[in-house]
């Protein structure tokens, strides 16, 4: 650092501040604020700067002397009274900033457990919505067979239905969304799906075929069911595809098979189902009607996330509606041939009960709707719990129409494949962080009553001492 020079500088007002403002007792007070040499202050015998302060006389007292430091080049002289004024100041900021950052915390926490609040109650709702419907659904269609019986055609008037699924979805988006895009835009969009390129023609025969018809083949083989079995029979089986699922992932997908114990279970109920009528002929039939579609079920899921991955809500009813183009287009022969061949046949048309037949696909729908809906606002095991509440809804509405009286059989049927339904809604270590959490009890436990071996002996030993006798202490 240069040395300033000897030379005296014009007197700089930043050195003096002269403070009128009175103290409390009338007097003023000066205080003294000492200057290093070669600063610009008004003397250069002393060197000092004085300034009136209207400190009282304990803070003065107690105030030290601050030496000014002129370390620019243009001799500025920092008045200390002022340092000691801003800091203060710069603490208040600090403090101010830190309330700040905490009031943020506590917000951020706070809108954090709001959304987990409302991700509940949204679930909650969404499970009694997707259990409604799917009950809603099967006990239809056991009340269409008593006027209706042919199941094709019913499928396929359903999955018509499907078409109606993205236009619900962009309605949605138009009532929600704050940048509204076109339905072809929107479209164009959600086709991702299939590629790159979108939708095209090919990718539309190739990708929806297969789909379509393992779609169809479930749904079909879920009726046939409810033809042979109660309602709550079919639906105890249909929850073997949550099995069937790990399993067909471990042989196609490669991924790690976790399921051993549900598919276990799963195998069992099918079995004990299976024998809980003796093993009869519509019993037999119905169950396999059951666990085929519980497997196609599967198959679909599988082969979804193989060719075409993970999907959003827009892609999702974006694939659900062409599915259901493809079925209006090209699989529309098949009723047609069946009611030619009188297979499926009925006459006059006056008698189909397109009552009924609306409340199913409208149902049908409305559980694919909800399904995709509550992925996005809740949690999606709370989806799965919905499927599964299905079963004691239909058990309670079988029992009031007094269509099916449980045997001990039945009953432990059902309950071991919604338990093992169950199961795999735990997280893929359950079995270890159980017993994990099973230990850390223990050890709590083991601590817990070695604290209380440890103040009983302390209490004992400041009895002993207060009757006057020795106590050996503790090691």
């Amino acid at each position: 650092m240069k040395k300033h020079s000897a030379r005296v500088a014009p007197l700089d007002p930043l050195c003096i501040a002269t403070l009128n403002s009175p103290r409390a007792d009338g007097a003023s007070r000066s205080s003294v604020v000492r200057c290093k040499p070669g600063a610009n202050c008004p003397s250069t015998q002393s060197g000092l700067c004085r300034q009136h302060s209207p400190l009282s006389a304990a803070e003065d007292s107690a105030a030290p002397i601050l030496e000014l430091q002129s370390r620019s080049p243009s001799g500025f002289c920092r008045h200390g009274r002022g340092e000691r004024q801003s800091r203060p100041g710069e603490e208040g900021t600090q403090t101010h900033g830190e309330n700040a950052s905490q009031e943020n915390h506590v917000q951020t926490r706070c809108e954090s457990c709001m959304s987990t609040f409302l991700k509940i109650v949204w679930g909650f709702l969404i499970i009694l919505s997707v259990s409604s419907s799917w009950v809603g659904t099967t006990q239809i269609v056991k009340i269409t067979y008593k006027n209706f019986d042919y199941p094709l055609f019913m499928t396929w008037f359903s999955t018509n239905w499907n078409i109606m699924f993205f236009p619900v979805y962009y309605s949605g988006h138009l009532a929600t969304a704050q940048e509204k895009q076109s339905p072809i835009k929107k479209f164009r969009e959600c086709s991702r799906i299939f590629g790159e390129d979108g939708l095209t023609l090919k990718l539309f025969l190739k990708r929806t075929a297969p789909f379509s018809i393992l779609w169809t083949l479930t749904n079909y083989l879920y009726l046939l069911a409810l033809k042979k079995l109660t309602a709550t029979d079919v639906s105890a089986l249909f929850c073997c595809n949550k099995a069937f699922v790990f399993l067909l992932s471990w042989i196609v997908l490669k991924d790690r098979f976790m399921g051993i114990v549900a598919t276990i279970m799963a195998i069992t109920g099918i079995v004990m189902m299976a024998y809980a009528d003796g093993f009869q002929g519509d019993s037999i039939i119905g169950v396999a009607y059951a666990v085929g579609s519980a497997s196609t079920s599967a198959l679909y899921k599988v082969l979804f996330k193989m060719f075409l991955g993970s999907a959003n809500f827009g892609e999702a009813a974006h694939f659900i509606s062409t599915l259901g183009f493809f079925n209006l287009i090209f699989l529309s022969f098949t009723p047609i041939i069946l009611y030619f061949t009188k297979v499926e046949y009925w006459s006059p048309f006056a008698a189909v009960p397109w009552g009924y037949l609306c409340g199913i696909a409208g149902l049908w729908l409305a559980f694919n709707i909800l399904v995709n809906v509550g992925v996005v606002l809740t949690y999606p095991i709370l989806i799965s719990i919905g499927t599964v509440l299905s079963v004691p809804g239909n058990a309670a509405v079988d029992l009031l129409k007094r269509e099916v009286i449980f045997s001990v059989v039945r009953l432990g049927a059902t309950s071991i494949i919604c338990l093992g339904f169950l199961l795999m809604l735990l997280p893929e270590e359950w079995d270890e962080i159980t017993l994990r959490f099973i230990n850390s009890l223990k050890e709590k436990k083991g601590e817990d009553h070695a604290e209380d071996i440890t103040d009983s002996s302390v209490q004992f030993r400041s009895r002993s001492r207060a009757n006057g006798t020795v106590s050996i202490p503790l090691a």
